[in-house]
């Protein structure tokens, strides 16, 4: 009884956010990011999909919160938690712009692999260093953001010793970077724990890569229970930050071992992102994730370089050409900014570039190959972005509550690097 309750209470919270939300236009996401921020975090904007699967969706958060894990899980014990974070996240992110992509991508990388767990922050696995750890798996070299998580993570516990886990701090980290991405405001349930072991050879064989076809990507996703709407919701957060050349490196040499450039690529395009990325010393393919800022995936996310539009990492940036080469990347956002007007970053434009046969990343590209998820790339680049802001709002919530640890399973670190 006392868990239906929870869960109808939530879904009434989330409706009223809904409606909330309708009031704060577009574009306006950070100033409201910044205001609601110090007040209960009850009182926030969250975009969710009406449209299809919605009574399917609260039953999915009721089951969330039979796991035990809760809406405003610390209220006794650290009240000021999600607080703390937010405003911590405003003021790294007024300072690092990329960090959303960054967390987008971190936050990816950690839940598909054994769930929601901060595995991918441990440097050792069980307190054994020399057992391999989900850092040094191939797909997870490139990412970063783990400093920006053990600054929020000292901040609560000077406040809260001992309290506020790992994984509950990269879920709601992830969602206010999003949010100052101008990207939708989602709320969250807490409560989850720490694992105390990292996930090597899942990590290296189980996150989609960059130059997987589409039945490959549509496969692992829907290992991890989602649909066809839900993975091409995720996958759209390449619009923030921007796609590291690594990444795209074999599509221009050498596509999948065959010594020629990837023949669905125009050669236009093939020119332009040689341009970009052309290096004498940065001619090595990569099979790490797509998702970088995020998320391909979403997840395999795009590397989190500036987020232009990382997936913007949210996904949004420059070009570039002054970094160094391992630091390149092309973002969606530049794609087409010269032709396509957008208000904010967290918008329609990496679905615009695929219709358009530029997508980034062969996995990206390989949604208009699939008649299903063609479709759905026309259907969100077709409107204002209203309708890829409320899908993709939804499929965070259901990532985040990927298996997470709770209760008495695993712990909760002092120390997001290092098991207790």
């Amino acid at each position: 009884m006392m868990t239906a309750t929870k869960g109808w209470a939530f879904a009434l919270v989330v409706i009223f956010s809904v409606l909330l939300s309708w009031s704060i236009p577009r574009g306006e996401s950070e100033r409201a990011f910044i205001s609601f921020s110090s007040h209960e975090p009850l009182v926030k904007a969250v975009s969710l999909a009406s449209a299809d699967g919605g009574q399917d969706f609260f039953m999915e958060m009721t089951d969330s919160v039979a796991m035990n894990i809760e809406y405003d899980f610390y209220r006794d014990t650290c009240p000021e938690a999600e607080t703390i974070v937010s405003s911590t996240m405003a003021q790294i992110y007024s300072q690092h712009k990329n960090v959303s992509a960054q967390l987008l991508r971190l936050f990816f990388h950690d839940c598909f692999i054994q769930g929601c767990d901060a595995s991918v922050l441990l440097d050792d696995s069980n307190g054994n260093k020399n057992h391999s750890i989900e850092k040094q798996a191939v797909p997870n070299k490139t990412l970063k953001g783990f400093d920006k998580i053990d600054q929020i993570k000292e901040v609560l516990e000077n406040v809260c010793p001992g309290v506020v886990s790992c994984a509950d701090i990269l879920a709601l980290a992830t969602r206010d970077g999003v949010v100052l991405a101008g990207g939708p405001f989602y709320p969250l349930f807490t409560g989850r724990r720490d694992s105390a072991r990292s996930y090597y050879d899942e990590a290296t064989a189980e996150i989609p890569k960059p130059d997987d076809n589409i039945t490959q990507t549509l496969h692992l996703f829907s290992l991890r229970g989602f649909t066809d709407r839900e993975t091409v919701s995720l996958l759209g957060g390449h619009n923030i930050g921007k796609i590291g050349c690594e990444f795209i490196q074999s599509r221009l040499h050498n596509f999948k071992g065959t010594g020629k450039p990837d023949p669905t690529v125009s050669p236009s395009f093939l020119n332009e992102m040689r341009v970009f990325c052309e290096d004498n010393g940065n001619k090595k393919s990569s099979q790490g994730s797509p998702m970088a800022a995020t998320m391909a995936s979403p997840m395999a996310f795009p590397t989190a370089g500036p987020m232009a539009a990382t997936m913007a990492s949210s996904p949004m940036a420059s070009r570039g050409m002054s970094e160094k080469p391992a630091q390149r990347g092309m973002p969606y956002f530049q794609q087409l900014s010269s032709s396509v007007s957008s208000a904010a970053g967290f918008d329609t434009h990496y679905y615009q570039s695929l219709l358009r046969g530029r997508g980034l990343l062969f996995a990206d590209q390989q949604l208009m190959a699939n008649e299903r998820t063609a479709r759905l790339v026309r259907a969100y680049a077709s409107d204002d972005g209203s309708t890829f802001r409320m899908d993709f709002a939804r499929a965070m919530m259901k990532m985040s509550n990927l298996n997470p640890l709770t209760g008495s399973q695993g712990q909760v670190r002092l120390e997001c690097t290092l098991a207790s």
